[in-house]
């Protein structure tokens, strides 16, 4: 019973050290908390069922605790048992704070009532909609009244997107950045205070058998981005539907190029999706960020009848901030060579994106 289980927790474990983009690769990216669960389980079944003294303990139990050390390694910074990587701030300065939900509504859901609820209760500053199109659009026409500046790209295709801003947007631009049917959104915010903010939202279609055979178009469309914010002197925030998990390769190299922080790390997964399946869920929607902010409240919110959560995001631009006090993960000159090779591969480059401001 044991060597079928652990030659199948060993090949889901390691077939994902490869840098393959097949879909079907870069799909074991994602349930690595449930692949940690099996092995922690299998791990206890096999102290408790087979016989310390014997070999063929030490041949299903190394391999097991391999397993379930590798998965840990991916997933250990997002539980509180790791280090914060962005401060935590109590107070809120409300000239320079900025209250984000990022919401992927599900095109065929049509409880709009829901997440209109969800932003009346919550009260954010800027609400990303994704997969919205003429339908939601025309729905969603009861908010705008509070949502003066705003942004629209509604599809048919699962890939539309809204952005609605209580705070001033200029210079917005709507790109293809790398397919010709997913858009993404590009604009400089003004706070209150006078402070611009670089802001970027992204839903690069994903790796599956139904959509891209391989994560080339999604890494890419990351990478690219990444690189474009890189230095940026102009506080930046990049949200959306990333189509990839927050402990993935792809997702690790965005935030090393980039320098953005991940205020996820040292207090939770956030798991996005799926809505209605709860032991197979994962962080789809992110938030990163440049160092010139700390976190007030990051949340999931409650059910709206999409397959995704909502999720919550509430920053404060700290005026004093001082880099070296908030640090991210670096790129070291492999890091590199791998982005370039990722943006050669759809021909794409940095200098595609807008910078706004």
């Amino acid at each position: 019973m044991f060597i079928p289980l652990v030659l199948l927790l060993v090949c889901l474990t390691f077939f994902s050290l490869s840098n393959s983009e097949k879909w079907w690769i870069r799909a074991l990216d994602f349930p690595r908390m449930q692949f940690f669960i099996f092995a922690l389980v299998l791990l206890a079944t096999e102290i408790f069922f087979l016989d310390y003294s014997k070999p063929s303990f030490w041949m299903l139990f190394g391999p097991t605790l391999l397993a379930f050390a590798y998965q840990l390694w991916w997933i250990l910074p997002y539980t509180s048992l790791y280090p914060k990587e962005v401060q935590q701030i109590d107070q809120v300065d409300t000239e320079n704070s900025i209250k984000i939900i990022t919401a992927n509504v599900l095109m065929s859901n049509k409880h709009v009532e829901k997440l209109i609820s969800l932003v009346e209760q919550n009260k954010p500053d800027i609400l990303v909609t994704l997969e919205t199109n003429q339908w939601w659009q025309s729905k969603l026409k009861n908010i705008e009244d509070d949502y003066p500046y705003r942004m629209s790209c509604p599809l048919e295709n699962l890939y539309g997107m809204h952005i609605y801003s209580k705070y001033v947007l200029s210079d917005s631009k709507t790109e293809f950045l790398v397919e010709d049917d997913i858009p993404s959104m590009h604009t400089l915010l003004t706070l209150p205070s006078g402070q611009n903010i670089r802001m970027h939202f992204l839903h690069p279609a994903p790796p599956s058998p139904t959509e891209n055979e391989e994560s080339s178009e999604r890494d890419a469309e990351l990478i690219m981005v990444a690189k474009s914010v890189a230095g940026a002197e102009t506080p930046v925030i990049v949200t959306g539907d990333l189509n990839d998990v927050a402990w993935s390769k792809t997702t690790r190299l965005f935030r090393k190029i980039s320098k953005l922080l991940d205020p996820r790390i040292g207090r939770g997964m956030f798991n996005t999706f799926h809505a209605d399946f709860w032991f197979m869920r994962w962080p789809l929607d992110h938030l990163f960020h440049s160092p010139h902010f700390k976190l007030y409240a990051m949340r999931r919110l409650s059910p709206f009848g999409s397959d995704h959560f909502a999720l919550l995001t509430q920053l404060i631009y700290n005026k004093s901030y001082i880099d070296a006090l908030q640090s991210g993960l670096t790129a070291d000159k492999d890091d590199q060579a791998f982005a370039k090779e990722k943006l050669s591969t759809e021909r794409v480059s940095e200098n595609d994106v807008p910078s706004p401001g």
